[in-house]
């Protein structure tokens, strides 16, 4: 039986997901009991999340006539996953970040492991070293289980493209967030137009734009179809990601599971911060800067910075620009020509995305 409640898809994904990762722990304890916590930190941070990508991906399907209880959808949407869990793990050891969805984030967990056990030499370079595999894991799980399912389609080369695009801008997009934070422009323009860039490769393209065409893809759509889904889907990750900056900044710890005011202890340089450096006098932006290069260092609290960015005026104009999208994405949903049962599915998406508070 054909189905298309997203409920019924998200429990669906989350079997197959846990049945996967469970055959990829016992073939790690199958080579020492010893190494299976690197397959079940993965198991454990794939718990929660928004199946934003995977969701995308299923829709993105149907669209094209895709069946929505097919089994190699369901597994593309678990490569999907295990991509983002891949990104999730990194960015957490590239932002220093020790907290991911309300725990230890996985670098953290290894570090905490070490030091349980009392283990010799240095427990943070342990858990970072952890890290990095689990990461290097998960990202090859996925490219794993995707290849695998492309293979099962009459699409496997445009498919495998369009995924292998989207793990290059995804490292392209990492590398230039972190050098924004390295290399800083005298121009806080230029400073606004890097954001943008890190916004759309870093983050847009695999949040939504990749992942609504790779089902696309996966079910045969042509290019015009294509075309139609990334008129819908850009905005739509732009304002998805623009609203994760707000919430990085502003965001309830209780909702977000990650601290008040993440984002400007790790130095982040997102377009709310480039924003408020453009209107700011010089003196509240040099506050700024300091901040965000030397937190530990700084005389003032992340409430002073966070009432800096408000007094800015670019909370506001971040927040206009999410509207902004938000309606570009609208429209440009009205415009896609599917079924009626994939245009609600996508409706509920977006407007449970734009405007969240976690």
């Amino acid at each position: 039986m054909t189905t298309t409640d997203a409920m019924w898809f998200n429990n669906t994904l989350y079997s197959r997901m846990q049945d996967l990762l469970a055959d990829y722990q016992q073939r790690a304890r199958s080579i020492a009991e010893s190494a299976e916590p690197l397959v079940t930190s993965i198991t454990d941070l794939v718990q929660g999340g928004k199946r934003l990508r995977a969701l995308l991906a299923w829709w993105g399907w149907q669209g094209a006539g895709g069946d929505a209880d097919d089994p190699r959808i369901i597994d593309a949407g678990v490569a999907l996953e295990l991509f983002q869990a891949a990104a999730l793990i990194h960015d957490d050891i590239l932002d220093r970040s020790n907290t991911r969805r309300g725990q230890p984030s996985v670098h953290k967990r290894f570090q905490n492991l070490h030091d349980d056990n009392q283990w010799v030499q240095d427990g943070t370079h342990f858990g970072v070293s952890a890290g990095i595999l689990a990461g290097d894991l998960a990202l090859g799980l996925s490219e794993e289980i995707f290849s695998t399912t492309a293979d099962a389609t009459a699409f496997a080369v445009p498919a495998r493209d369009a995924f292998h695009a989207m793990r290059f801008e995804v490292m392209t997009g990492q590398y230039l967030d972190i050098l924004a934070e390295a290399h800083l422009p005298d121009d806080p323009e230029i400073a606004l137009e890097r954001a943008r860039k890190i916004l759309q490769f870093k983050s847009a393209h695999y949040s939504a734009v990749w992942p609504f065409e790779l089902g696309g893809v996966l079910a045969g759509a042509d290019e015009t179809t294509l075309s139609a889904y990334r008129e819908f889907s850009l905005p739509l990750g732009m304002a998805f990601q623009l609203g994760d900056d707000l919430l990085g900044v502003f965001g309830d710890p209780e909702l977000t599971g990650k601290p008040a005011g993440d984002d400007l202890v790790e130095g982040k340089r997102t377009e709310l911060v480039a924003h408020a450096l453009i209107s700011l006098n010089s003196q509240d932006a040099e506050t700024l800067n300091n901040f965000l290069m030397h937190p530990a260092q700084s005389s003032h609290s992340i409430q002073h910075v966070q009432e800096l960015l408000e007094r800015s005026g670019a909370r506001a104009t971040v927040e206009t620009e999410i509207e902004r999208l938000g309606l570009e994405t609208r429209t440009a949903l009205d415009r896609l020509t599917v079924s009626d049962t994939v245009k609600s599915g996508l409706e509920d998406l977006v407007s449970g995305l734009i405007g969240r508070q976690n």
